[in-house]
């Protein structure tokens, strides 16, 4: 998994099992903001959480944990503690 840095946002090449249901070359980090949040948040490893806590506000992430109905019960409940 290469990051890289573009105009201060890091950059990361998905994991095809992280997103499985797509082609990971597809997604954009910015148009499916909530959709990657979510799989980082059920399935991600220690780098994609960095990453994601580089690449996205602290509100947004908070904002989908609470507004997701697709995130598991036993994630949600661990990352609400995380992001109070």
């Amino acid at each position: 998994m290469a990051a890289k840095k573009t105009k201060n946002k890091p950059v990361i090449k998905f994991r095809q099992t992280l997103f499985w249901d797509v082609d990971p070359k597809t997604i954009d980090p910015k148009k499916h903001a909530r959709y990657v949040i979510e799989r980082i948040l059920d399935f991600g490893n220690t780098p994609e959480v960095k990453w994601m806590r580089r690449y996205y506000s602290p509100r947004l992430i908070k904002n989908t944990l609470k507004k997701s109905r697709v995130i598991h019960k036993k994630s949600r409940s661990l990352w609400s503690l995380i992001f109070r």
